[in-house]
Order: C-alpha cells, then sequence, then structure tokens
C-alpha cells in the first residue's frame, strides 16, 4: 500500500509539474509566433526551442520552428522537425506540408510529392490543396530540367544559345535610338526556337529589358505613342509571346514584372489595333489554361477587364473574337467572378444594354458570344441579381428580341438564341422589374414559338416556363394567345428538354387560370398527351404532368373519358413509388384522389389494383386540392 501510494504522489505531482510546463510552452510558443508575424525568425525559432524545452512531445512546437526554418532556407532542420512533429501526431497535416515544402526547396521532387499524397491519405477533402502542391512540384522540376538543358547548350558552344546572350548584351548598351532597340528585339524574338531558349532568356536576366532600359522602358510606357514606340511596343509583346508560350515560369515572372503587369489594361485601351491585337494574343497564352488564369487572377486588378473587353465587339475583325475567347476563359475563375462584381451596376450594364440595343450594328458573332459570357457569369448570384433588376437591361433585350423579325441572318439568330438563354438565367431571380415586364417578355416568347429555328422555339417555351409564375396577367394574355394548344403540340414531339419546359408552361396555367384547364382538356384528347409525359423517367416531367391532370379533372367530363385508360394503374405507381422528388408521389396521389371524386366509377379500378391504401394515404394532400 506504500508503494502504490508513492506511486500515486508521484504521478499527481508529474501531473501537475506538466500543467505548468505546458502553461509555459504556450507562452513561448506566442512569443514566437508574435516574432514570426514580425518576420523576425531568429527569434521565433528561439521562442520554439524554449517551449519545447519546457514540453517535449508539443507538436505546435515543431511545426512553427519548421514554418520558421523554412523561411530561413534551413531545409534539413525544417525535415527534422516535421519528423519530429509526426511523432507526435502521425496524421499531422501541417507536418506533411512543410515537409513537402522543404523537400521541393531541396528538389527531392519524388519525397515532396510522398508528403503531399499522405495528406490526401489522412484527409481525401485536402483535394484542392493536393492538386496545387503537385502542380507546384511538376512546374519546378520542368523549369530545373529546362535550366540544366539551356547550361549545356552554353557549355557546348550551340550557336543559338550564344546569340541570345550577345544579343541581350547588345540591348543592354545605353542610350541608343528606338529603332536600334526595336530592330534588336525583332531579332530576339526570332532566335526563341524552343525552350531552351526561352530559358536562356530568363536566366540571363531578360526580362530586365524594361527596368534597366529607360529608353525602351519609356517608349513601352508612354500613354501616347509615336510611330517609333508604337513598333517598338508591338515588337516586344511579339517577344513576349515568344518567350512566354508554353513556359509557365516566364510566364510568372512576365505577368510579375511591375510595368507589364500596370500596362496591360492600358495596351488594350490604347486604341492602337496592332497593340492591342498583339496584347490580346499575349493574354490569351495566359487564359488558355488553368495555371495561366490563375497567374492573371492572382496579379492583375481584374476589375474593369470585363469592361474592357467588352468593347471589342464593336471591332470587325479578329479581336473581337480573341477578347470573348478570353473572356470565356476567365469566367472559369471563381475570383473573375467576384472582381466583376465592383464594376458591373456602374461600368459594366450600361455598355452591355448599349451593345444589346446596337445589334444590328455590331459584331454580331462576337456580340452572341458576349451575351453567352454574361450569361454564364450568372451562375453568381450577386451578379444575377444585379442585372435581374437592372430595367434597362430588360428592355435591351426585349429590343434585340423585336428585332429578330426584321433581321434573320444567321448571326443575328445567334444573338436572339442567347439573349433568351440570358433571359432563363436572369428569370431565376424575383422582383418587381421581371414583374413589370412579365406580360411584354412573355408576349415575345410567344411570338417566337413560330420561328423555324426549333433551339430558338425551347428556349422561348424554357422562357415562358420561368416568366409566367411572375405575374397572372401574363398568364392570362398567354392563355388568350393560345399557348395551352401550342404547348400540347410541342409535347406531342418535342425532346425532353422541350417537354421540360412545356409541361411546366402548363402547370403555371392549369394551376389557376380555369380557361387553360379547359383548352388543355380540348386540345388533348383523352389526355393521350399528359398520359404519355406519364410514363416519362424524367421526374420533373412526371411531376408536372401529374399536376396538370390534377388540375383539370375538375373540367366536367374530363375524369369520364379517362375510364377505359390505364390512368389509374399510372398513378397509383407514382403515389405509391419511390420517386426521389416527392411532389412526384404527392401530385399523383392529389390528381388520383381528385379523379375517384370526379369519376366515382375509377373507385373500382383501383380496388382491383388494391390501390385503396395509397388513395386514403394520399388523404393528407387533398387539403392543397
Amino acid at each position: 500500500d506504500g508503494f502504490l501510494a508513492i506511486l500515486e504522489k508521484d504521478a499527481k505531482e508529474r501531473a501537475k509539474q506538466r500543467k505548468i510546463n505546458e502553461h509555459l510552452a504556450n507562452a513561448l510558443k506566442e512569443k514566437g509566433n508574435d516574432a514570426f508575424r514580425k518576420g523576425d525568425y531568429v527569434t521565433a525559432i528561439q521562442r520554439y526551442t524554449e517551449g519545447l524545452e519546457k514540453l517535449r512531445d508539443k507538436q505546435e512546437l515543431y511545426t512553427n520552428r519548421a514554418q520558421a526554418y523554412l523561411k530561413m532556407h534551413e531545409y534539413e532542420k525544417a525535415i527534422g522537425d516535421c519528423e519530429w512533429a509526426l511523432k507526435c501526431n502521425e496524421k499531422c497535416i501541417k507536418a506533411y506540408f512543410l515537409m513537402g515544402k522543404a523537400h521541393l526547396a531541396l528538389r527531392h521532387y519524388g519525397e515532396s510529392r510522398q508528403c503531399y499524397e499522405k495528406i490526401l491519405q489522412i484527409d481525401p477533402q485536402k483535394e484542392s490543396l493536393f492538386k496545387d502542391c503537385m502542380n507546384e512540384i511538376n512546374l519546378e522540376e520542368k523549369r530545373t530540367k529546362a535550366e540544366e538543358r539551356a547550361m549545356k547548350d552554353v557549355q557546348s558552344g550551340k550557336l543559338a544559345a550564344l546569340s541570345i546572350k550577345e544579343l541581350l548584351q547588345k540591348l543592354d548598351r545605353p542610350d541608343q535610338n528606338i529603332p536600334y532597340y526595336t530592330g534588336g528585339i525583332r531579332l530576339l524574338t526570332e532566335a526563341m526556337k524552343d525552350c531552351s531558349e526561352q530559358t536562356l532568356f530568363r536566366t540571363n536576366n531578360g526580362f530586365s529589358i524594361l527596368k534597366d532600359n529607360e529608353i525602351v522602358r519609356r517608349g513601352f510606357c508612354a500613354e501616347r505613342k509615336n510611330a517609333a514606340e508604337v513598333d517598338l511596343s508591338v515588337s516586344l509583346l511579339y517577344l513576349w509571346q515568344a518567350v512566354c508560350t508554353g513556359n509557365e515560369e516566364n510566364q510568372r515572372l512576365l505577368l510579375t514584372h511591375p510595368d507589364v503587369n500596370a500596362q496591360l489594361p492600358k495596351l488594350l485601351s490604347s486604341g492602337i489595333s496592332e497593340i492591342q491585337k498583339e496584347t490580346l494574343a499575349l493574354i490569351s497564352l495566359y487564359s488558355e489554361n488553368e495555371n495561366g488564369r490563375r497567374l492573371l487572377v492572382g496579379h492583375q486588378d481584374l476589375t474593369k477587364w470585363l469592361q474592357i473587353l467588352m468593347m471589342f465587339v464593336n471591332s470587325t475583325d479578329a479581336r473581337a473574337s480573341s477578347a470573348m475567347n478570353i473572356l470565356s476563359d476567365l469566367t472559369k475563375e471563381e475570383k473573375f467572378k467576384t472582381q466583376c462584381r465592383v464594376m458591373l451596376s456602374a461600368g459594366v450594364l450600361p455598355l452591355f444594354t448599349q451593345l444589346l440595343i446596337s445589334a444590328k450594328l455590331v459584331n454580331q458573332a462576337a456580340l452572341a458570344h458576349c451575351i453567352g459570357i454574361m450569361g454564364n457569369l450568372c451562375a453568381d448570384a450577386v451578379i444575377r441579381m444585379q442585372m435581374a433588376e437592372c430595367k434597362e437591361c430588360w428592355q435591351a433585350c426585349l429590343k434585340l428580341v423585336d428585332e429578330c423579325f426584321d433581321v434573320s441572318t444567321p448571326k443575328y439568330q445567334e444573338c436572339l438564341f442567347a439573349v433568351l438563354g440570358l433571359m432563363m438565367n436572369l428569370l431565376l431571380e424575383s422582383n418587381v422589374i421581371i414583374q413589370y415586364f412579365a406580360v411584354d417578355i412573355s408576349g415575345r416568347c410567344m411570338s417566337l414559338l413560330r420561328d423555324k429555328d426549333g433551339r430558338i422555339v425551347t428556349r422561348a417555351i424554357g422562357v415562358l416556363s420561368r416568366v409566367l409564375p411572375a405575374s397572372s396577367l401574363a398568364v392570362e394574355e398567354a392563355v388568350k394567345g393560345g399557348v395551352v394548344k401550342k404547348m400540347i403540340k410541342f409535347l406531342k414531339d418535342g425532346g425532353q428538354t422541350t417537354c421540360n419546359y412545356g409541361i411546366k408552361t402548363l402547370s403555371i396555367c392549369t394551376r389557376s387560370n380555369r380557361q387553360a384547364q379547359e383548352d388543355l382538356v380540348k386540345s388533348d384528347k383523352r389526355f393521350s398527351v399528359l398520359l404519355k409525359l406519364l410514363d416519362s423517367e424524367n421526374e420533373l416531367i412526371v411531376g408536372n404532368a401529374a399536376f396538370c391532370l390534377g388540375q383539370c379533372l375538375v373540367v366536367p367530363g374530363a375524369a369520364t373519358s379517362l375510364l377505359n385508360s390505364n390512368v389509374v394503374m399510372i398513378l397509383l405507381k407514382h403515389a405509391g413509388g419511390d420517386a426521389t422528388r416527392t411532389l412526384v408521389q404527392k401530385n399523383a396521389a392529389i390528381a388520383l384522389g381528385k379523379l375517384c371524386v370526379a369519376e366515382p366509377r375509377h373507385i373500382f379500378q383501383l380496388r382491383k389494383l388494391n390501390g385503396l391504401a395509397i388513395l386514403n394515404s394520399s388523404m393528407k394532400y387533398m387539403h392543397s386540392m
């Protein structure tokens, strides 16, 4: 007993001492963190080390010290601390991340990849981080190998390698005139044959042309350029393209150069077609791939780019398509969408509205592309809300639709197709502006149902399916215009998308409009179209078809016309089924209940199918009848 008491006392004393040591270690960790934030990495390392003297198994102190060692370029020490951290916690993601960074700095590419693979094994949710880290390794390994090959070319006396070095030295001569430098830059551009030449340009400080040569820098950055400065700027843009094509490291260095970074939007807005053309070509090198887009988003203020690039819709040459392709690529980046919000109301929407109004006068192929881009941007809820609340934007869309009846060229049809898609996206919103324009929008779409282009007709029906819920008056006008009969016609022969929009439109019309219910009974004899849709594999179509059927059963004789059909079996199957969307069961059950109320003889068929239990369970839905 005495021995056990001594052990218990010792355990308590050790626990008490650990608690004291943990308190001291935490205090030292905070002091280390404070020094780290201030950039005093030496002091940070000292404090973390002192903390570890108090508590040897504190994982955070090892990983924090490893991070400080990384900043000091002491990579082996960083790896050692990460290994100790993993002894404290074998699933420490931070330790594997920092160790991967250290191995990458030491060019241990295999070991670095293994570290990041461990992170993904520990937490599969870190896939995005894993992809970024693996991409960083791949780019660094590619850069290193390219520089090794380039060095071999120099050592072997390869003529191209020596000529690049010589040309850069000549361009470094001060106080020459602009044509001298322009000629040298063009020769340098011609010398860029492959990755080795690109790498030699980088390793011989080629990007310092703008920084170190005042005449070149001043000519390139001039706000108003004379002919010689225009030639210089174009030559430099050719050179940057040659140097950066397929070379991620060169792309990074160029875009982080202060002068180039500041000049790109100015060059795009310069009004000089040749400069604009080559600037667009340069930017395309970045926008066409994920790494390049990240560089653009990370190093450029893109708040005004949507407006700047949209201006090219007024161009009749290749600049228009180049600008739209860049915009289309940039919309793949969420950060770009976020930046677009800033200037949308003040700058972008007034310009976009003017382009829609001037659809007959601008580059219509580019305009169609531009409208599609704006439609894609509507995936961002903030952008969509701002656009949907813009009265002028809706007016411009309607004007473009109106003009399609006068202009029927293929390019204008593409603009019409795109603007209908944009309107569909905007109609995901609900506001007073949409309510105000609902009758006009639905009226235009009713007119488009006669169009020969099936794509236009499908989108017109899609717009109807989304705008009609905004206004009972719009529904009334559409019904007067024969929308029910038209929808039944399209539902007979249309594809799944058309059927989806068409049956949705019918469900909206029949919800509260008695004329629509009667029109449907007249147009769809014995409900043959609705019964066909109830057999669809698309749950949205089935749910809306069941809803329409239920709404129309209030029309005298409608339920009786179904006596010799298999409608009871179909509705029973859906009411008791396991559809993902509960509205399928609900609408089918309600329709079944209404059917038996309107025509009691259907109950005999229900009994044969042992469906009374399902009908009874459906009575909870009947309050909505």
